[in-house]
């Protein structure tokens, strides 16, 4: 074990999307890598806005992505008191203050400054006010640091600096009592003893006004590391426009955990020229010092090209679990049909989605096939009838249908009509599948059965 300390702390006032997951994973392998400990934190002080089925959400994304934490979910919700404790001292040591100013108030002397050119930031009214009025509402403000610079060494963009005087008079904690997000940050990561911060880079801006916090608390301050932004193709900020962003949306879209975990990390890491990376194998290879600093650009095409290769790849036993929801949402009951494990291996190779793997399904579980138009005014014409017969006879002589034994029957078949396979395939295709695109007929034939196959094209030929 090392003394590594990494958190992932999502607010629960939405589901995880994309952004929150890779800044979850990478914390989650860095704390693999180096045997040290992940914290997951739910930040759920704005209560008007968290909700239980959020947390739940998150949660739930954690689990299906694999990314296992060491300890949490901690709830900002059970440290008020914490937070109300360290509120006081720091009005106690003279590094806070009342500020009683109206909305009304600020918003004038913000226009003014405006006006003037100047940064619209507090102004510093109530900082050195000795009263303290009875029963008027106020909110607490930090005494931020007035002249000289707060400077870190970000662990992935280098040496950064903010003059202090840039810094505003933030607020922690509001008028009805409840703390602001930046104060619990820093009371959080100091008190669970969080030494490195990885967070995207959203968040640089904010670096600075935790530091003076730290100090002015008298707690060390951890290292930072602040991961770029991903970018949709049009290279602004990803949203719900350039698709779907929340991580379980693309578990319902039938997406593998194992494709969106590797697509995530390609999203600012690199390894030379790897594209395909397992668990493990992240852990092993993942390091902060390749994790670029430009924005990464959420490909879609890419994240399904992943997605097919893992689905090819995949224990057929695992994916019969994971299709069965999908199966479900298309209408589809598996149960008393051919076996599923053996339709998914015939299916393998041709989806790039459990959705597609579901849909191509379909055929081997309807009760009746429905024939494509187009499909059987080309295939399924009355000529067809003597070769459609032949294969019953063919496969109703099989002991045993396997891909083996029904190459073989359709052999016999050829030789029987003096046709070749480009004659009889296609119509058989149809007859058993109700459309010209499906696995090869004799993967098709050695899961329905011989029985179920010939009662199909049976009907074809009832049908001519």
């Amino acid at each position: 074990m090392s003394n590594l300390r990494v958190r992932f702390a999502p607010s629960p006032t939405g589901y995880l999307h994309i952004g929150g997951a890779r800044t979850a994973l990478f914390n989650y392998l860095l704390a693999r890598k180096e045997q040290g400990t992940f914290i997951l934190r739910v930040e759920d002080t704005d209560v008007a806005r968290s909700t239980q089925e959020s947390v739940d959400a998150i949660l739930q994304a954690m689990e299906w992505l694999g990314l296992s934490y060491d300890e949490g979910p901690i709830y900002q919700s059970d440290r008020f008191d914490l937070y109300r404790e360290k509120v006081q001292q720091l009005l106690d040591n003279g590094k806070a203050y009342r500020c009683y100013c109206t909305q009304e108030e600020l918003e004038a002397r913000r226009e003014q400054a405006l006006a003037a050119g100047r940064k619209p930031k507090y102004d510093g009214t109530c900082r050195h006010r000795q009263d303290q009025p009875v029963d008027q509402p106020f909110v607490v403000r930090f005494s931020s640091p007035i002249g000289g610079d707060t400077t870190f060494i970000d662990r992935i963009k280098g040496p950064i600096t903010f003059a202090n005087e840039e810094l505003d008079d933030v607020i922690i904690q509001r008028t009805d009592g409840t703390p602001t997000y930046n104060f619990v940050v820093v009371v959080d990561d100091a008190t669970m003893n969080v030494n490195l911060v990885i967070r995207g880079d959203d968040h640089v801006n904010n670096t600075p006004r935790q530091i003076v916090m730290y100090q002015a608390l008298g707690y060390p301050v951890p290292e930072f590391a602040h991961v770029p932004m991903i970018l949709g193709a049009d290279k602004t900020r990803l949203s719900k426009r350039h698709g779907a962003t929340s991580v379980m949306a693309y578990r319902d879209m039938g997406y593998l955990p194992e494709a969106m975990v590797n697509y995530l990390v390609r999203l600012g890491w690199s390894c030379g020229d790897e594209e395909i990376f397992s668990l493990p194998e992240l852990v092993e290879k993942f390091s902060l010092e390749s994790v670029g600093r430009s924005a990464g650009v959420f490909n879609p095409d890419k994240l399904l090209w992943l997605n097919a290769h893992y689905i090819k790849t995949s224990d057929p036993q695992r994916l019969a679990v994971l299709l069965d929801r999908h199966l479900k949402d298309e209408g589809i009951d598996p149960n008393g049909g051919p076996d599923l494990v053996a339709v998914i291996k015939t299916l393998q190779e041709r989806a790039r989605t459990l959705i597609e793997m579901a849909q191509g399904a379909r055929f081997y579980f309807a009760p009746e096939v429905v024939v494509d138009a187009d499909a059987r005014e080309k295939f399924l014409t009355p000529d067809k009838k003597p070769v459609l017969e032949a294969v019953i006879a063919a496969l109703d002589s099989l002991s045993e249908t396997t891909e083996v034994t029904v190459n073989a029957a359709f052999n016999r078949v050829m030789e029987q009509t003096g046709l070749k396979l480009g004659k009889v395939g296609p119509a058989v295709r149809v007859a058993l599948t109700g459309s010209t695109s499906s696995p090869g007929i004799f993967e098709v034939i050695s899961v329905l059965g011989a029985s179920e196959s010939c009662r199909r094209l049976q009907r074809a030929i009832d049908s001519l």
